[in-house]
């Protein structure tokens, strides 16, 4: 840790909900001096900057990043808009925080983080996850051995469709999205991080387009297998195509871990606080009038309290924040990490759609 503290210049690229969620965070942030925020949609801009009270908005972010003030940046644009900013904040060697993933094809994002590597860049990715407590406590356990060597791990996700829907809706390509890329990838993150060391080798999986597919080419839900070289095993589902009016906002997930010594189950349902009432519910990434039975603390940024955001993503962003200006360690993924990740989740797809297994890793060709 650094012994003297450095002032924050920050540079927001993407205004949207995690822009403003993270802007608000840095607002209050005793190190942060400077807040300028780019984004394409000029009312989106003017909200954000006036609930921030940002010191400059643009909507050219080439335009932001130069600017002197600016030392750090955080990429919160749509997800397949990613990569120009990324490159033109390595360019002036910004810290970085991007939200996942570093780019939306495998050859993108092993240019983004060939450069990343080439400028040395302290990149970030925005898996926010990691950054409860549940899923801390749980690396604990294995990290230090409670449970012999890990032999196999059961992930399920189930997310209301209302997700799915507006991603959906957001892209003119649906075969450039799938519930594992968008998706299906904080699970894997949380199951990889927990098993540090082991290597992919093989991966088996199949999908399924009942429900979505008529009503946007989309993919209902994926269920695969990953072996890993020394033999343990990751069972992984995921389904965004639950009903409107299923209770979990967002994110529904179960884990159990196994190994030689013991084992570790995590209910993450957020069946624990269920809240029903005869007025409409607005959590969640698009909100639905007919949403009136709630898991609370599905939505996996946190939750709304008195005026500010409180959970996962504050308690991210306020550790980045302590990273830029102190020097500290934190739990983050790398980028390195966060482009194992998405080649993890196009090889769920690429199994699925050839019908059968494929090896460890894949490239940008396959």
């Amino acid at each position: 840790m650094r012994k003297t503290a450095k002032r924050i210049g920050l540079a927001i690229v993407g205004a949207g909900r995690v822009g403003l969620f993270r802007g608000e965070v840095a607002a209050r942030h005793p190190m942060v001096d400077f807040i300028g925020i780019a984004d394409l949609k000029e009312d989106r801009l003017e909200l954000v900057q006036k609930k921030t009270q940002a010191d400059f908005a643009t909507t050219d972010f080439r335009e932001l990043l130069k600017r002197p003030e600016v030392t750090a940046a955080i990429i919160s644009t749509d997800e397949h808009l990613h990569v120009e900013p990324i490159l033109a904040a390595c360019e002036r060697g910004l810290p970085l925080l991007i939200e996942k993933p570093l780019a939306t094809e495998l050859a993108d994002s092993q240019k983004v983080l060939d450069f990343i590597t080439k400028k040395k860049i302290d990149a970030v990715v925005g898996y926010t996850q990691r950054f409860r407590r549940r899923w801390l406590a749980a690396k604990e356990k294995v990290r230090t051995g409670s449970l012999g060597d890990v032999t196999l791990v059961s992930s399920r996700a189930f997310m209301n469709r209302l997700v799915a829907l507006d991603n959906y809706k957001r892209t003119s390509d649906a075969s450039k999205i799938s519930p594992m890329v968008i998706s299906g990838t904080h699970a894997l993150d949380i199951v990889m991080w927990m098993m540090e060391a082991k290597k992919p080798v093989e991966l088996y999986a199949r999908s399924v387009d009942k429900a979505l597919g008529p009503l946007c080419k989309g993919i209902d839900a994926t269920a695969g297998t990953m072996v890993f070289e020394d033999g343990s095993l990751y069972h992984a589902c995921i389904s965004w195509a639950l009903p409107i009016v299923w209770p979990g906002a967002v994110y529904s997930l179960e884990v159990g871990i196994t190994g030689t010594e013991g084992v570790l189950t995590i209910d993450d349902t957020h069946r624990d606080i269920v809240l029903a009432t005869t007025r409409s519910q607005r959590e969640g990434y698009s909100p639905d009038e007919n949403r009136r039975v709630d898991f609370l603390g599905s939505y996996p940024p946190g939750d709304m309290a008195l005026g500010e955001l409180r959970g996962p993503m504050r308690e991210e962003t306020d550790q980045w924040l302590n990273r830029v200006s102190l020097g500290l360690t934190t739990q983050h993924a790398t980028a390195a990490e966060a482009h194992n990740r998405l080649m993890l989740t196009k090889a769920f797809d690429l199994s699925a759609r050839r019908k059968k297994p494929v090896q460890l890793p894949i490239t940008e060709d396959s």
